[in-house]
């Protein structure tokens, strides 16, 4: 199932050699070359409505591929042969695991780049991949809903897989071996592992786009493509929240985040608007009116230890708004002079946030100014997920570039 991802970007030639390193090639030249010979015998007027096609083609693509102007990476793994979905970083030991349209998922070593486990027996893009909160298990997951588990200490030794028709998300529970899935047909499946005991939280119909686990792990928000938001409680199999679509709620949910009380969510979709839903349904909604005609991509709340309750969104315009959640008003606009669309964010430490984008940068700004404070190149497409380790200060970069990358987080002076 391909038609899913765009087209890899043409901007850039790339060669493989035999132990994995990414080249590239003097894009520049070849290309010139070849709009010489496309565009002889062509008239000055027919050439300035081609540039005028161009240009429109571009607008209309978001112009996301671009050349990046260095690579601040310690190290690219790039053994994936096309755009890469999901990665995961192991919670000890110097592991990553990734997955992609290949249909494959590496598990390698972060400080050779070293391939440790190849999973080849997905037959559709591997969209989901995480270790176990302790590291013992990891688990890859494609987008037919095939499923498998592996030990990590007995080379990786398949231990338990399911198929569960096509699959949304994946992952593992924060402190036990109990692995979540979301369905396309609403379904979230509950495993032990590697008991394969399972339960199965009901859906209504509507696509289940993403889930977030309390902090203490005893209840999963669920936000559905039809706006729907449900908590549920995982020992009972039983909604103690349920918040139907409506004025109160997101109008596809997309995004969703959870405070450290468990007592606040967040959900984010369509619209350019987040909604705040309390302990006894929705209390408000972060609305930015230049952002009415996007996407909420990314939702944060709660950074740890900050004085103030504060969340954080990120849109397909490329807007990144932190709000005062008591006054749901807008806290501060972080400041970007060649903003892209959002695609992932995180909390990092010294009152940071940053954010993956569509353009393959990574944006990094103060929490209580806005202020940009770093930008990390490297990547010249999409990316499609972000990981941090808060101990290591290293963030994990999955791209439609097919590349994956590790960096410093910089020193912020």
């Amino acid at each position: 199932m391909r038609n899913n991802t765009p087209p890899q970007s043409p901007h850039l030639l790339i060669e493989e050699d035999e132990d994995g390193l990414v080249y590239v090639g003097d894009a520049d030249e070849v290309l010139d070359d070849w709009e010489r010979e496309a565009n002889a015998g062509m008239d000055e007027d027919d050439e300035e409505d081609d540039e005028e096609l161009m240009a429109g083609d571009e607008a209309a693509a978001g112009n996301h591929s671009r050349m990046p102007g260095r690579d601040d990476a310690k190290l690219t793994f790039s053994k994936h042969t096309s755009p890469v979905f999901c990665g995961a970083l192991h919670p000890t030991e110097d592991l990553a695991v990734t997955g992609g349209e290949d249909d494959k998922a590496y598990v390698w070593n972060t400080i050779t780049g070293e391939v440790v486990h190849e999973v080849t027996n997905h037959s559709d893009s591997v969209i989901a991949v995480d270790f176990s909160h302790d590291g013992a298990f990891v688990a890859t997951g494609d987008m037919a809903g095939y499923i498998q588990v592996f030990k990590v200490s007995q080379n990786y030794r398949q231990v338990w897989e399911f198929t569960l028709g096509d699959m949304c998300w994946m992952r593992w529970h924060t402190a036990a071996h109990v692995l979540l899935a979301g369905a396309q047909t609403g379904e979230v499946y509950v495993w032990r592992i590697p008991s394969g005991d399972c339960k199965v939280l009901q859906g209504h119909g509507a696509t289940c786009e993403a889930a977030e686990l309390t902090h203490d792990g005893k209840r999963l928000a669920v936000g559905y493509g039809d706006g729907h938001f449900k908590l549920w409680d995982l020992k009972t199999n039983t909604t103690v929240m349920d918040v139907p679509p409506g004025p109160g709620s997101s109008t596809g949910i997309i995004s969703l985040a959870v405070d450290r009380e468990s007592q606040l969510f967040v959900t984010g979709g369509d619209g350019g608007c987040a909604c705040i839903i309390g302990a006894n349904g929705p209390v408000g909604k972060l609305a930015d009116s230049s952002a009415a005609d996007s996407t909420v991509e990314s939702v944060l709340i709660d950074y740890p230890d900050f004085e103030l309750k504060v969340a954080a969104t990120g849109t397909l315009l490329g807007t990144v708004t932190i709000w005062d959640v008591a006054r749901q008003t807008k806290r501060v606009q972080c400041s970007d002079d060649e903003p892209t669309g959002i695609t992932r964010m995180l909390w990092l430490k010294d009152s940071t946030i940053c954010a993956g984008t569509l353009g393959g940068q990574i944006k990094a700004w103060d929490l209580r100014s806005g202020a940009m404070r770093f930008i990390l190149e490297g990547h010249w497409d999409a990316v499609q997920a972000l990981v941090y380790h808060k101990e290591k200060n290293i963030i994990l970069s999955a791209s439609e570039d097919g590349t994956v990358k590790l960096f410093d987080i910089p020193t912020v002076e």
